[in-house]
C-alpha cells in the first residue's frame, strides 16, 4: 500500500496520540502517504481527511485525548453510510485504513473489510474491556488516574475517621475498579462480574472497624451501583458510619499518557501499519504475555471478557 489513513473512534482514552503518531511517522518511513481522519467515522463519512506530516505529530505523546478527535456516528452502521465513507478513502487513492478504538469502533472496522476495504483495529479505551488483549490503551493511565485520587481521599477520611464510597467509570467490566482498588488498598471493591450485597459490604467494614480501622475506602465500578446510592444503603442498615462518596467521571479519561500507554501506543501503531503494508486487513492489535500480536477481528471480538476472580480475592484478603 502506497497511501493510509487513521481515525480514533468511541470515547477518548490516553495512548491514542502516541498511536497516531507511530502510524504517521513509521507510515512514512516505510514509504506511505498517511491521512488523518477528524472526529472518527463521522468526519470519514462528511470528508475530514487531510494528509499528515513528521511534523503533524510532533508534540502529542505526551498529551491525552485525541488530536483527531472523536464522535459518535449512526449513520456509518448503515451500509450507505459506510459506503460512502469508502467513497471518500478511495476518492484520495487511500488503500486500507487504521481504527483506534473500542469494540463498537472495531466493528466499524469490520464491516469495512467485508465489504473489501482492509481496516486494522487497535484497541483504545480506559474500561479495558476487550477479552482477546491483556490490556489496552488508556487502562493503565486511568488506573493511576484513580490511584492518585484514591491516596488524597484516603488522607481526608483517615482525619475524620470516614468511609468513602469512590465511584469509578465500568459500565461492564469492573477492571478499573479491581486494578485501582487492589493498588490503592481499597477495604471493599463492587465490581458488575462479582455480585456482592450490601450486607456482606456492610459486613466488611464493620469487620474492619472491629479491629480498629476507624476510616475505610470503597470501590465501585459504575456498573454495580451508584455511590451516593450505596451510602444510603449502608446507613440504612449501620447508621454508625460516616460516610462520604465521590464520583470521579470524566477526570478518568484525561491526563497525560503513562509510559505504558505510551509504549503500547507507539507498538500497536507501528505494528497495524505493517499490517497494511502486506495488504493485511479485518485484523486487531493487541498484547498478550507481554507479545504484541494481531488476531482475526471477528474471532477477536467475539472472545468474552473473562473476570479475574483470583485477583479479585487476593485484593480481598490483603485489604483486612
Amino acid at each position: 500500500m502506497k497511501k493510509i489513513a487513521v481515525l480514533t473512534s468511541g470515547g477518548d482514552a490516553p495512548g491514542m496520540n502516541a498511536a497516531i503518531r507511530a502510524v504517521v511517522r513509521y507510515g512514512i518511513y516505510a514509504g506511505m502517504d498517511v491521512y488523518g481522519v477528524e472526529r472518527g467515522y463521522m468526519g470519514l463519512i462528511e470528508g475530514n481527511i487531510a494528509p499528515m506530516t513528521m511534523r503533524s505529530v510532533s508534540d502529542i505523546i505526551q498529551r491525552g485525548g485525541t488530536m483527531l478527535k472523536t464522535a459518535r456516528c449512526p449513520e456509518f452502521v448503515t451500509k450507505e453510510g459506510q459506503q460512502k465513507a469508502i467513497g471518500k478513502l478511495k476518492a484520495l487513492g487511500v488503500e486500507g485504513l487504521i481504527v483506534i478504538g473500542g469494540d463498537g469502533s472495531f466493528m466499524g472496522a469490520k464491516a469495512l473489510s467485508e465489504q473489501g476495504f482492509p481496516a486494522i483495529g487497535i484497541p483504545g479505551t480506559i474500561d479495558n474491556d476487550l477479552a482477546y488483549t491483556d490490556f489496552t490503551l488508556g487502562f493503565d493511565t486511568a488506573c493511576n488516574t484513580i490511584l492518585d485520587a484514591i491516596n488524597k481521599i484516603r488522607d481526608t477520611m483517615t482525619s475524620h475517621d470516614r468511609v468513602s464510597i469512590i465511584e469509578v467509570m465500568g459500565r461492564r467490566c469492573g477492571d478499573l475498579a479491581l486494578y485501582a482498588g487492589l493498588g490503592g488498598g481499597a477495604e471493599v471493591i463492587v465490581v458488575p462480574e462479582h455480585n456482592l450485597d450490601i450486607d456482606r459490604i456492610c459486613e466488611r467494614l464493620q469487620a474492619a472497624k472491629s479491629r480498629g480501622k476507624l476510616s475505610g475506602i470503597v470501590v465501585l465500578a459504575e456498573g454495580a451501583g451508584h455511590a451516593h446510592e450505596l451510602a444510603d444503603e449502608i446507613l440504612k442498615r449501620d447508621a454508625s458510619f460516616s460516610i462520604r462518596s465521590s464520583v470521579l467521571g470524566h477526570l478518568q479519561r484525561g491526563g497525560s499518557p503513562s509510559m505504558k500507554d505510551r509504549y503500547l501506543g507507539t507498538c500497536f501503531g507501528v505494528h497495524a501499519v505493517k499490517l497494511l503494508e502486506k495488504g493485511v486487513g479485518n485484523r486487531i492489535v493487541g498484547i498478550k504475555d507481554n507479545k504484541v500480536f494481531d488476531m482475526d477481528i471477528v474471532e477477536g471480538c467475539a472472545m468474552k471478557k473473562e473476570f479475574n476472580i483470583e485477583l479479585y480475592n487476593m485484593a480481598s484478603v490483603v485489604a483486612r
